[in-house]
């Protein structure tokens, strides 16, 4: 039986298309995660990859790749081979630099500094944390948090800051409002629990006890796994 069948006949148990199957592989590999709370077509994303989890599961574990899917928080998130996740990806398994995702210094330590809030504000409790499981910051707090515990600010373009935003956005890790401006004092911005899944504790010390001397750079997504 060729692969190809195996997948028709799996498909045909979920009631999804092959091109569907497609979609979802397309989507994951081009975004790397697919969150239900994003609402729109992304949810519809997330629902079909629930119904075929299993065939996306092996189809990516045959090439390397590791899916992972948190029920609670409603989301897929895919790993590339060697991928370093502690707690999620499997242990054991040597990094493929060539399969390293380029990120900025500034996306890195922008998303170290998120997990960092993201830790106090679960300590914290309170009016900062939502029912959702995310954490509600302010753009100065991040700011803030960069300068002071990484030794390192934000750009200082007003179109660099707002390009950083979009990207922190793109992956996944924060949720603004459609109105948001850097320029309102209480304006929110929601850390997502995907934040978990990029920055580990291990990192995040690291990046921390460096933070003490030298600013932090990193030169791809690696370092900050």
């Amino acid at each position: 039986m060729s692969l190809t069948t195996a997948a028709l006949e799996q498909l045909n148990l979920t009631g999804l298309k092959l091109e569907r199957f497609q979609d979802v592989v397309t989507r994951l590999f081009a975004h790397g995660i697919v969150v239900r709370d994003e609402g729109g077509v992304e949810a519809l994303y997330y629902d079909d990859a629930r119904r075929m989890e299993a065939l996306l599961g092996e189809y990516f574990s045959l090439a390397g790749f590791f899916l992972y899917h948190d029920t609670k928080a409603e989301f897929f998130r895919l790993y590339a081979p060697g991928a370093q996740a502690p707690g999620i990806t499997p242990e054991g398994v040597e990094p493929v630099p060539s399969l390293r995702a380029k990120l900025s210094p500034d996306f890195v330590a922008a998303a170290l500094a998120l997990r960092f809030l993201y830790q106090k504000g679960l300590m914290d409790g309170g009016m900062h944390l939502t029912d959702e499981g995310e954490v509600l910051i302010r753009f100065e707090e991040l700011a803030a948090t960069l300068q002071a515990q990484l030794k390192r600010p934000l750009p200082e373009l007003a179109g660099d800051k707002d390009r950083l935003l979009r990207e922190l956005r793109r992956h996944r890790l924060i949720r603004m409002s459609p109105t948001f401006s850097m320029l309102d004092e209480d304006a929110l911005i929601a850390i997502r629990q995907t934040i978990l899944g990029i920055i580990s504790e291990d990192a995040l010390a690291a990046a921390l006890e460096g933070g003490a001397g030298e600013p932090v750079t990193a030169p791809d997504e690696e370092a900050a796994r």
